[in-house]
């Protein structure tokens, strides 16, 4: 018997779309980037001009809520360290997306295991408000020894301005009283992988 990972692989994209959201729809949206389908960059809310077009777009949404959701699965199975790439991908399905900034914290064990991941703030198109006591507080909520960081850039600018630098600086400092870890800070701006502090020694 065939391997129905590979039959599927062996399509083409037109097929594959035709497969999810129906054949007429799967023709009205050929062309269009996947990125822009499944809402992979940051971008203005698409405006569904059809009942069709909205079915297909929540039926769109609804595939990438569920990989999303398997990620995070997988990445709590799994040391973050040695899987960048998982927190990577979750982190830019969960936030490339949005219209406003926000700021995430992910809970670590010991073992670097995931506890819990938690959207902490909500800001506007261009800034958060952090509040270290907050972040100290979540942490020792959940008795975790190390934490991991993610804020996004809705620009698509993925550079840490000198006020992200001095944020993390200060949560650093604040969690290394009640020792708990900082192992980093990504920023998530657009489709690009996000940026690690880490990577840029910044941590």
């Amino acid at each position: 018997m065939s391997d129905p990972t590979l039959a599927i692989r062996s399509l083409p994209t037109s097929t594959l779309l035709g497969l999810v959201i129906g054949d007429v729809a799967a023709e009205a949206m050929s062309g269009r980037p996947l990125v822009e389908l499944f809402h992979l960059h940051a971008r203005r809310p698409q405006v569904c001009e059809t009942e069709a077009d909205y079915r297909a777009v929540r039926i769109l949404d609804a595939a990438r809520e569920l990989l999303t959701r398997a990620l995070s699965e997988s990445v709590q199975l799994c040391d973050p360290l040695d899987s960048p790439e998982k927190v990577r991908d979750l982190l830019r399905l969960r936030y490339a997306d949005l219209a406003h900034e926000i700021f995430a914290v992910v809970l670590l064990d010991a073992q670097n295991r995931v506890i819990a991941d938690c959207e902490l703030f909500r800001g506007t198109l261009t800034q958060t408000s952090v509040y270290p006591r907050e972040v100290v507080k979540l942490a020792l909520e959940h008795n975790a020894a190390a934490v991991l960081f993610a804020h996004n850039h809705p620009s698509g600018q993925s550079d840490p301005s000198q006020a992200d630098i001095r944020l993390t600086e200060t949560l650093k400092q604040a969690l290394a009283l009640v020792d708990v870890r900082v192992l980093d800070h990504f920023i998530v701006a657009g489709n690009a992988a996000p940026l690690s502090f880490a990577e840029r020694g910044l941590i």
